[in-house]
């Protein structure tokens, strides 16, 4: 049944693409290719998955769910962006990429203190917000996984950029994703069961908010 779905969405990219004369042909294997890289890259740890984890334990499910869609949606978004030339401006203007490094650093250090300070007081609710759809669509931006993810997707599957092959792999990224991310909250809400000690949940944070910031290293210490 999924090959013969992959086989009739494949081939309408392909009809579709041929009508507006872009020569993109998405084939059923370069289609499957495509969603197992998104799988694979999706539901491996990476900073967005430790943040689902977390906001699951801390904040359930359910006000988990914005965050969940703007990972989904604001990397769909991303990916479209950066396969329809954003990249250039990074090799056009080099300071803009020491800039982006930068932001990155900061923004994940605020993150990793906030999920830290997460842990409720003896007896407490849990202190802070989870991420809003905004905010989880915004750092995706910052994200280093997520740029390595994108590139990687444009490079291998819209190499000419076009952007129908580039929408079709932004769509697919959308529909892989969420799944995966959805994953990793409920695999959250299964440990909030356990960690029902303030004691507990507070050393669960700061090991979250470490591997996030072991998240870091492939930025600083890059070259």
């Amino acid at each position: 049944m999924i090959c013969i779905i992959c086989n009739i969405i494949a081939a309408s990219a392909a009809y579709y693409a041929s009508l507006i004369n872009l020569g993109y042909d998405m084939t059923a294997e370069l289609f499957l290719a495509l969603v197992a890289y998104a799988f694979v890259t999706s539901v491996t740890p990476g900073p967005n998955n430790i943040m689902l984890l977390a906001s699951g334990v801390n904040f359930g499910f359910r006000r988990t769910v914005p965050h969940m869609l703007g990972i989904s949606l604001g990397h769909a978004f991303m990916v479209f962006v950066v396969g329809v030339g954003l990249v250039g401006v990074f090799i056009t203007y080099p300071p803009a990429r020491m800039v982006l490094t930068v932001v990155s650093v900061a923004y994940m250090l605020w993150l990793a203190w906030k999920i830290a300070t997460a842990a409720p007081p003896e007896g407490g609710a849990a202190k802070g917000k989870p991420l809003t759809f905004l905010q989880a669509a915004a750092f995706q931006w910052v994200n280093p996984k997520a740029w390595i993810m994108s590139l990687g997707a444009i490079t291998l599957y819209a190499p000419g950029q076009e952007w129908v092959a580039v929408a079709w792999v932004a769509g697919s990224f959308a529909l892989v994703n969420f799944p995966t991310v959805t994953l990793w909250a409920l695999a959250g809400l299964a440990l909030r069961r356990l960690l029902n000690r303030p004691r507990l949940l507070r050393a669960f944070n700061y090991t979250m908010a470490a591997l996030l910031l072991l998240a870091l290293a492939p930025v600083l210490f890059q070259g």
